[in-house]
C-alpha cells in the first residue's frame, strides 16, 4: 500500500472512530422561530398548534461531512407534516403510525462550526403537532467533540439557553488601597438586546451596571451580597443583612435572592446604545467589621452624577477588591441573540488621592462555557477599550483565562468627588 493510500486509510479510520450519534435535547438547545411564541420547555416542544411556526436547534460540529437527522417524538400529532432545513436545503417528514423516531433525511455539511437546524410546522390533521423531545444526529460530521447542552443536570437547560457569561477581571496596582472605581461602557447599536446585563463595576461583594429589561424598560442596577450564604433573603439573620443607608431619587431598593442574597437597588433609566455611560463606585471600610458601598451613575440628560444607593455590609472591612466587568443574558428565550459591549477608561483612586489607570484584564467565562456546552463567547481589546461578546452562535470564540492589555488613555475621570450627592 502506498504512503498516500496509507494516510488516507488512517484519516478514514480516525474519522470513523470519532463519528458518534448525538441526541440533541430540544429543551436545552432550541429557540422559537421568528418570535412565534412557541414555548421551549425542559421536555422539549409540546402544545404545538400553529402552522408555519417552529424552532431552531443548534449544535457545534468540529468537522465537515454528512448529517443524518431523526425527530424524536411521543405518539401525538399523528397525520402532521413538518419540514427540517439546513442551509436552505429543506426536507419534509410525515408523522404517522405509532413510531417515536422519524427519519428525516441526510445533509452534506461543508464546514465545521455551529449548525442551525430549523424545524417548521406545515399542516396537521389533529389539534396539535407532535411533542418533539430531541433531534437524533448521525453521520461523518457528528462526533464526540460536538458542542451542545447535553442534559439538564444542574439545571443546565436553563443555563444553556441563557448562553455563556463572560468577564473582564481588571488588574489592580500592587500595594494600594483602592477606594474609588470608575468605568465607561458603550453598547453598539443593535447589541442592546432584551435580557442583557452590561455589568460595569463589579467588586468582590457585588455588582453595578445596566440592563435591558423589556421593550421599553432599562435599568441601572446596583447590588451587594450578604455574607450569609442563602438564595432566600428572608433567611438572612439580622446581624448579616445588608443595610441601605441612602438612595437617590426614583431609585427602588429591596432584597434579591436565587443567586445568593443581599441588598438591591435599581433606577429605571432609558440609557442609549452608542452613548458612553459612566459608572463610579466608592468602597470604604466602616470600622473594623463593616464596609460601605456607594454607587453613582452619570445622567447625560441632566449632565450630572446621580446617586443610586449606598449600602452597609457587615462581617467585612475592606477597600475595593476584584474589580471586574461582565456581560450576561438573563433571559433564556434571548440566548440565541448576539450582543457585544465595550469597556473603556478604567481608573481607581487610592486612599492617598492618586488615580491609577487599569489597562490589564483577564478574560474569563462561566461554567456553561467551561464545560464546553456553549462556545459562542469572546473577549479582548479594541485599541483603548476592552470588549466582551456572547450568544448568537458565532464561531470565532476566544479561549478564556487570557490576559489582555488595552492602550492607555491618560484621561483621568472628570468628577468632583466632594460635590457628589
Amino acid at each position: 500500500m502506498s504512503k498516500l493510500l496509507s494516510f488516507c486509510w488512517l484519516l478514514f479510520c480516525i474519522t470513523a472512530v470519532q463519528s458518534q450519534p448525538v441526541l440533541l435535547p430540544v429543551g436545552g438547545n432550541a429557540w422559537s422561530l421568528n418570535n412565534s411564541g412557541l414555548r421551549i420547555r425542559n421536555n422539549g416542544i409540546s402544545r404545538w398548534q400553529e402552522d408555519n411556526t417552529g424552532f431552531t436547534a443548534y449544535v457545534k460540529l468540529t468537522q465537515a461531512g454528512t448529517v443524518k437527522i431523526w425527530l424524536e417524538t411521543d405518539k401525538s400529532g399523528l397525520g402532521a407534516e413538518l419540514s427540517v432545513s439546513i442551509s436552505g436545503n429543506t426536507k419534509k417528514v410525515a408523522i404517522s403510525g405509532a413510531d417515536t423516531s422519524y427519519w428525516v433525511g441526510e445533509w452534506a455539511v461543508k464546514d465545521s462550526g455551529y449548525l442551525p437546524i430549523v424545524v417548521t410546522s406545515i399542516k396537521k390533521s389533529g389539534p396539535e403537532y407532535p411533542n418533539i423531545k430531541a433531534l437524533k444526529l448521525e453521520g461523518t460530521a457528528v462526533t464526540s467533540t460536538a458542542s451542545y447542552t447535553k442534559n439538564n443536570e444542574g439545571n443546565f437547560f436553563h443555563w444553556g439557553r441563557r448562553g455563556p457569561s463572560v468577564h473582564m477581571n481588571y488588574q489592580l496596582p500592587k500595594d494600594i488601597n483602592a477606594e474609588w472605581f470608575y468605568n465607561e461602557v458603550t453598547v453598539p447599536k443593535g447589541d442592546d438586546m432584551q435580557g442583557s446585563y452590561f455589568m460595569a463595576n463589579g467588586f468582590g461583594e457585588g455588582y453595578f451596571g445596566m440592563q435591558v429589561n423589556g421593550p421599553s424598560e432599562r435599568r441601572v442596577l446596583f447590588s451587594v451580597w450578604s455574607p450569609f450564604h442563602t438564595d432566600d433573603p428572608k433567611a438572612i439573620p439580622d446581624d448579616q443583612k445588608i443595610v441601605m443607608l441612602k438612595k437617590g431619587a426614583d431609585v427602588y431598593t429591596g432584597e434579591f435572592g436565587n443567586e445568593g442574597s443581599g441588598g438591591q437597588s435599581f433606577l429605571k433609566y432609558n440609557w442609549k446604545a452608542e452613548e458612553t455611560q459612566k459608572f463610579l463606585l466608592h468602597v470604604v471600610p466602616d470600622g473594623e467589621s463593616h464596609t460601605i458601598y456607594t454607587a453613582y451613575f452619570f445622567d447625560h440628560e441632566k449632565d450630572s452624577w446621580r446617586l443610586v444607593a449606598s449600602f452597609r455590609r457587615p462581617k467585612l472591612a475592606t477597600y475595593l477588591k476584584r474589580p471586574h466587568s461582565f456581560l450576561e443574558n438573563f433571559n433564556p428565550d434571548m440566548g440565541d441573540k448576539e450582543r457585544k459591549v465595550y469597556f473603556g477608561n478604567q481608573w481607581v483612586r487610592d486612599t492617598k488621592g492618586e488615580w491609577h489607570e487599569l489597562t490589564k484584564a483577564t478574560f474569563t467565562a462561566d461554567n456553561t462555557a467551561r464545560v464546553g456546552y456553549r462556545k459562542d463567547y469572546s473577549g479582548g481589546t479594541a485599541d483603548q477599550q476592552f470588549f466582551l461578546r456572547n450568544c448568537g452562535f458565532f464561531n470565532d470564540y476566544t479561549n478564556y483565562n487570557q490576559l489582555f492589555e488595552r492602550k492607555p488613555t491618560g484621561k483621568r475621570p472628570q468628577v468632583n468627588l466632594d460635590q457628589l450627592p
